[in-house]
């Protein structure tokens, strides 16, 4: 789910589907009844991510420009785009260390943000990750249950299960129906 990069499908011996946790959250996030929502890349390599969200969801799109002083270090930070007003929900496809979603949540929020959720299909949280989100300006983190995580939990981090999408995937391809139909109404 939520691949890191769409070529680790060339990687393996055998046809994998890549299936996406947007089938998932699109649906949570048109449930919290956000009235002005704009979705937002955390980095300019999540654009096409975003871009998805923010089409399947008819809203506009941000972009959070970052450099980094050093690896899992974010620099500095700028948002390209209008978020004065607005519900923003960052879109990742996974969360490690937490610092660029933190940053980009303060950065959102000292520019005018009304609020700041985040959605990631794979929630990592290695080292101070959790107390990241706890300090952040981020309402709430949201992620799938792809990955067992008995850390510590905070009460901004909140799961989707994978369970029903993984279990009619598996029914599609038993049935030779279409897994893209999952995604794609």
């Amino acid at each position: 789910m939520d691949l890191h990069a769409d070529q680790i499908q060339g990687f393996f011996n055998f046809p994998v589907d890549h299936l996406y946790a947007s089938a998932l959250f699109v649906p949570f996030i048109e449930s919290l009844g956000l009235q002005n929502i704009v979705i937002a890349s955390p980095d300019v390599g999540g654009t096409k991510r975003a871009n998805t969200y923010a089409k399947m969801l008819e809203t506009d799109m941000v972009i959070c420009h970052k450099t980094r002083a050093k690896p899992n270090e974010v620099g500095s930070m700028t948002v390209i785009g209008d978020v004065v007003g607005k519900d923003v929900i960052i879109v990742d496809d996974m969360i490690d260390t937490a610092g660029t979603i933190s940053k980009a949540a303060n950065l959102m929020k000292n520019v005018g943000a009304k609020s700041v959720r985040a959605f990631a299909a794979h929630g990592v949280l290695s080292g101070l990750s959790i107390e990241r989100i706890e300090k952040s300006e981020l309402e709430a983190v949201y992620f799938t249950d792809s990955i067992q995580n008995n850390k510590p939990k905070s009460d901004k981090i909140k799961y989707i299960t994978v369970a029903d999408a993984f279990a009619q995937a598996i029914k599609r391809v038993y049935k030779n129906q279409s897994i893209s139909s999952l995604y794609y109404k």
